[in-house]
């Protein structure tokens, strides 16, 4: 498997420390793609801890929002330490046989949030899949850099194995959304959707086409249903 398909992206890191730490991490199991939501440089504090991963710190790439950090890519896996109601919340393990049931071709993202606050829901929705990493109690959670480590060996020792995808490669994260939100409109435009229920029913739509991971041939027929309840 071609390890440069995946992104790694940091939102919001609030030690710089953790951001070397992350590097790492990538370097040790064959990732280079590092993009960082949020902030703008980096500084000693990271290049301290990115022992032989300076050239990852080098070549990453900073966006001013997750949106625009995941735009390109075709599947998007969230990592949180918290459980949401509107979230199915996927085990690290299955998040990663998921990943293998998509082409090789496929652009993945591997999302990781602020250390003491995680993503928030809004940044949640901009994932296909958001899952957790097992523990045995609650708290603490784990380090920023430990979680990007286990995360991504995880994938690495996986693709050491046989790839047979199952699924068809989705389209860009930017056209998942851009369709997700005119459903949402439509939704509003029938007042299934309004001011009372929107933020409740805007997560569960969010949740239901969001893990979809929808292809081009999926985003014209749930277009041409919406187009024809709207009638």
């Amino acid at each position: 498997m071609d390890l440069d398909r995946f992104s790694v992206i940091l939102v919001r890191p609030e030690n710089l420390e953790n951001v070397g730490l992350a590097a790492r991490a990538m370097k040790n199991t064959g990732f280079a793609d590092l993009r960082i939501v949020g902030t703008q440089t980096l500084n000693a504090d990271a290049y301290r801890t990115a022992i032989h991963a300076s050239d990852i710190l080098d070549g990453a790439r900073y966006f001013p929002s997750l949106p625009e950090a995941v735009e390109k890519t075709d599947l998007v896996l969230a990592s949180t330490a918290r459980f949401r109601k509107t979230s199915s919340i996927l085990t690290l393990e299955t998040a990663v046989e998921t990943v293998f049931r998509y082409p090789a071709e496929t652009r993945f993202a591997v999302v990781f949030g602020n250390e003491r606050t995680g993503l928030t829901g809004e940044e949640l929705g901009s994932a296909n899949f958001v899952f957790f990493i097992p523990q045995a109690s609650r708290q603490p959670s784990y380090n920023l850099g430990s979680a990007v480590l286990l995360t991504l060996f995880a994938i690495f020792r996986r693709a050491s194995g046989s790839w047979m995808p199952r699924e068809k490669r989705p389209i860009p994260r930017k056209e998942q959304e851009d369709c997700i939100s005119l459903i949402l409109r439509k939704l509003e435009d029938r007042r299934f959707i309004h001011e009372t229920n929107r933020g409740h029913m805007a997560g569960l739509v969010r949740d239901l086409f969001g893990r979809v991971a929808l292809t081009e041939r999926d985003k014209r027929l749930l277009l041409a249903i919406f187009d024809k309840v709207a009638d």
